[in-house]
């Protein structure tokens, strides 16, 4: 397994991320420990989870990070461990957002649900826009001075966040974030007018989610309803299977299969071929997932071949 540097940090990550929004939902302890071993078994070393995963499973918000704390007792640091804070906790709006008050709070429960005494990676979930950008990387900052945190990061922030935030945290010689984590896919690449700018004027690096689409992206599904199982069911059903996308996925198809590869290899490996992409985030509910994830990361493409998927 690759290991690439994480924006401008020394911090190293696998290129394959495991995702782990559905532990503790989808994936009992014995099923989620299957994957985990053979997360370990790849290569995959960098774990990113969030400590509002979990809601609606017997263990509720907060469940994902819960279950790999127990899931990852004894062998902590054979991994990168990756978590966000800043999505409703509960209904309160006391539990929320990325203020001093709720960081400083809340980086404890996490440590506790995670049974460890520090987080590699601390990311922001999404924008606040009732905290100053100021006051959030003030509390980060003092998270990495006291070992409860090594590295900071954010997600979902638009180009200007990402700019003013590396430019608050220079200013005023504060921890600067190191990372952006984005939905970034084939078929959605909204981020490159911005965000990605932003990031390589600024030395962050770039962690995809939602690589696949929701699964749209490894082929399985096709026009006509034929085998749309869960994604069907999804709020996002509608945008994701339109016919628009479907003929996009008919194109990158035949693209991937002239050059001997898959629709899987094709999405991994345009993200990968990228060198702003740090680690592309992967959910996996099976062994066999985890495997197909990683010999798919593999393939790095060429100029030209970057090109003809960038014209699909």
């Amino acid at each position: 397994m690759e290991l690439r540097r994480l924006g401008e940090s020394g911090l190293l990550v696998s290129a394959v991320g495991l995702g782990t929004n559905n532990f503790a939902g989808r994936l009992h302890d014995e099923a989620a420990r299957l994957v985990l071993n053979e997360a370990l078994d790849q290569g995959v070393t960098f774990i990113d989870t969030a400590d509002v995963y979990g809601r609606g499973s017997e263990e509720g918000t907060g469940g994902s990070e819960s279950q790999l704390g127990r899931l990852l007792a004894g062998r902590r640091n054979r991994f990168v461990l990756a978590t966000k804070v800043g999505m409703p906790m509960t209904e309160s709006p006391l539990e929320r957002g990325s203020s001093r008050r709720w960081i400083l709070a809340e980086v404890e429960n996490s440590l506790r649900r995670l049974r460890t005494d520090y987080i590699d990676l601390y990311q922001i979930h999404s924008p606040d826009p009732q905290t100053p950008i100021e006051e959030t990387l003030r509390a980060l900052d003092d998270l990495v001075r006291s070992g409860k945190v090594r590295y900071v990061g954010h997600s979902n922030f638009a180009g200007w966040q990402v700019a003013d935030a590396d430019w608050t945290a220079r200013t005023e010689h504060l921890t600067r974030p190191i990372s952006a984590q984005m939905h970034y896919n084939l078929l959605n690449r909204g981020i490159q007018a911005e965000v990605i700018p932003a990031c390589e004027a600024h030395g962050l690096g770039i962690i995809p989610y939602f690589p696949l689409e929701s699964g749209f992206l490894t082929g399985k599904y096709k026009a006509g309803g034929e085998g749309h199982g869960r994604l069907a069911e999804s709020a996002r059903a509608g945008e994701i299977m339109s016919p628009a996308n479907f003929e996009r996925i008919g194109a990158l198809e035949a693209l991937a299969q002239e050059r001997g590869h898959s629709l899987l290899d094709l999405a991994f490996g345009w993200l990968l071929s990228q060198p702003i992409v740090a680690s592309v985030i992967a959910s996996a509910s099976t062994p066999e997932q985890v495997r197909a994830n990683v010999a798919a990361a593999e393939w790095r493409l060429s100029e030209a071949e970057m090109e003809s998927a960038a014209a699909l």
